[in-house]
């Protein structure tokens, strides 16, 4: 259930209708707009007549929300939300640049791919430090070793970092360490580690599942949200379809569909979508037309020799062609790029 309250409420009228929701067993969660307050009422609203909050001369209106998704739900939140990332700003026209290898090699290797993406535009440095394989005979990553070199890399170059988050038995170091923690597909649905996600204050890039609709994507972020944490950004990687030219399917119509249904920013992994290096720049192109809030790409100095995925990784020299194209795309649709 949500109320809409009249343009320009006070505060003491906001509490007032507040006191009113929670005397009826239900939580509140508050948005306050340039110009309306909206009250979501959390819990269960079946038993509850809306005229109870009708009657309030504060109250413009009383809506059901249809949807089990409540705190990522557009209807609760109108206005777009705008995630900080170590001073990067990614939503609302704010733009993400995600680039980097998909697993940290050596210091030498990050850090060389750190000082060259930046140089191209990107804000954001990504590299996995533990790396969930298909196969368990597959490279796994170095661990917390590949951990620290990413932090010892952002410092050189002046870089956040984001990294993949496998298991909570290393959540308090990445809390600690790493700017936007990512959870991966195959982790989309571990739900306890969604509620300890909640628990924390950092921001949160949350992969779509392999197989996963709409719904079920949204309903992870609303683990994460309901327990406290609302920095969530979305990250559409493909899905598995009948297909096998491509490693998946990139469905570009998710950036309108979630953009009508949540607030919450979306970004766009083409690389690991299509799972070869030339589909990167047409895909990356088509979602940012699209209203993707920003892009994940992989990035590396010797993709023929890389430990994990090369196949789908951009040299530093296409990825700044591709940027130069980028930047020029982006100031056409009136968006910006903000730096730490």
């Amino acid at each position: 259930m949500i109320i809409v309250l009249k343009p320009h409420t006070t505060q003491e009228n906001i509490s007032r209708v507040e006191n009113l929701i929670k005397r009826r067993g239900l939580d509140t969660h508050i948005v306050v707009g340039s110009e309306m307050t909206i009250i979501g009422c959390i819990g269960d609203t079946t038993t509850i007549d809306p005229k109870i909050f009708e009657v309030d001369s504060s109250v413009d209106k009383v809506m059901h929300v249809q949807e089990p998704y409540k705190l990522a739900n557009r209807a609760f939140h109108p206005e777009n939300t705008v995630v900080d990332v170590s001073g990067v700003k990614i939503g609302d026209g704010n733009m993400a640049f995600i680039a980097g290898p998909c697993s940290v090699e050596s210091y030498e290797q990050v850090l060389s791919i750190a000082r060259s993406v930046k140089a191209s535009g990107a804000n954001l440095l990504r590299g996995g430090a533990f790396k969930p394989r298909t196969s368990p005979y597959s490279f796994q990553g170095m661990g917390l070793e590949g951990l620290d070199i990413l932090c010892k890399v952002k410092e050189e170059v002046g870089i956040p970092i984001v990294t993949e988050l496998m298991s909570s038995e290393y959540l308090d170091i990445f809390n600690e360490k790493v700017d936007l923690i990512q959870i991966g597909a195959r982790n989309m649905q571990n739900f306890d580690l969604l509620k300890q996600l909640g628990q924390i204050d950092r921001p949160i890039l949350l992969k779509r599942g392999l197989n996963a609709t709409y719904e079920e994507w949204i309903m992870s972020a609303e683990y994460i949200m309901a327990n406290g944490n609302e920095n969530v950004i979305l990250c559409e990687r493909g899905i598995r379809t009948f297909e096998s030219y491509t490693r998946n399917t990139l469905d570009l119509q998710s950036i309108p569909v979630l953009n009508k249904l949540t607030h919450l920013p979306v970004i766009i992994d083409p690389s690991h979508a299509g799972g070869k290096w030339w589909l990167v720049p047409p895909m990356a192109k088509a979602a940012v037309a699209a209203g993707a809030d920003g892009l994940m790409i992989e990035v590396h100095n010797d993709p023929e020799c890389a430990l994990c995925d090369g196949a789908q990784s951009l040299k530093p020299d296409k990825f700044d062609h591709l940027m130069k194209e980028m930047t020029q795309i982006s100031s056409a649709l009136g968006r910006k790029i903000t730096y730490a």
